[in-house]
């Protein structure tokens, strides 16, 4: 395993990588702003990128620079480009309906991350691999995870409902680039497609929504029953 064998300067540029991505996802959390989400999840996905190429370089993964150029441009380019019309043609600017307010989001934000970092302490003791970036790792990734379960649940706009969704795929690919390198480039390249399959299909659900109900929030889903 890459982490478990990294000298100091990879490992402390793997860590601010993936911390400065945790960081980002908390900005998501903590804001009602849509466009807020959209550039943090960009600039997020830009560190991810910049992490493959750095884990690339320093592991000799040469399909890793692919990965790195194609979540650039999809994750960090494509896909906010086609959530920035979806609110554009919407003209919903910030969240509405909150079951949380962004404070005690981040405040539920911060206990996840305090239990994702003793559930990867303790991965890392049985695996012997406590002190390394592996726990580091698997920390952030189960944070980012509940994170996005965590704005999947709180929040019902349906582009807040995309964010999350792609801040929970975000945090499992973070999490795969420092302790898988070696994973196929299909399997990565087959990831990338089906986010944008996904951002395209929430946008027909969006327009649906707003078409038949009149509002982009998904709590009115049950009135399209029958």
């Amino acid at each position: 395993m890459l982490a478990a064998h990294l000298d100091p300067l990879p490992a402390a540029l793997f860590s601010l990588l993936a911390i400065g991505s945790l960081l980002l996802a908390f900005v998501m959390l903590g804001s009602r702003w849509l466009r807020h989400y959209m550039f943090a999840f960009a600039a997020q996905s830009w560190l991810i990128a910049i992490l493959s190429a750095a884990i690339g370089f320093y592991g000799s993964y040469a399909e890793l620079y692919i990965v790195a150029i194609l979540t650039a441009a999809f994750r960090g380019m494509l896909l906010p480009y086609l959530i920035l019309r979806i609110i554009r043609r919407l003209e919903v600017n910030r969240e509405i309906h909150l079951i949380l307010q962004p404070s005690s989001s981040l405040v539920i934000g911060a206990f996840a991350v305090v239990f994702a970092l003793v559930v990867s302490y303790r991965i890392g003791t049985a695996l012997s691999l406590d002190g390394t970036v592996v726990v580091l790792a698997l920390t952030v990734m189960l944070s980012m995870k509940l994170i996005g379960f965590l704005m999947l649940s709180v929040r019902h706009e349906a582009v807040s409902q995309i964010l999350g969704l792609l801040v929970l795929e975000n945090g499992i690919f973070l999490g795969a680039q420092i302790l898988v390198p070696g994973m196929p480039l299909l399997i990565e390249i087959v990831i990338l497609f089906d986010l944008l399959i996904v951002v395209a299909c929430f946008g027909v659900l969006v327009q649906y929504l707003l078409s038949q109900v009149g509002t982009t929030s998904t709590l009115h889903l049950k009135r399209l029953v029958g």
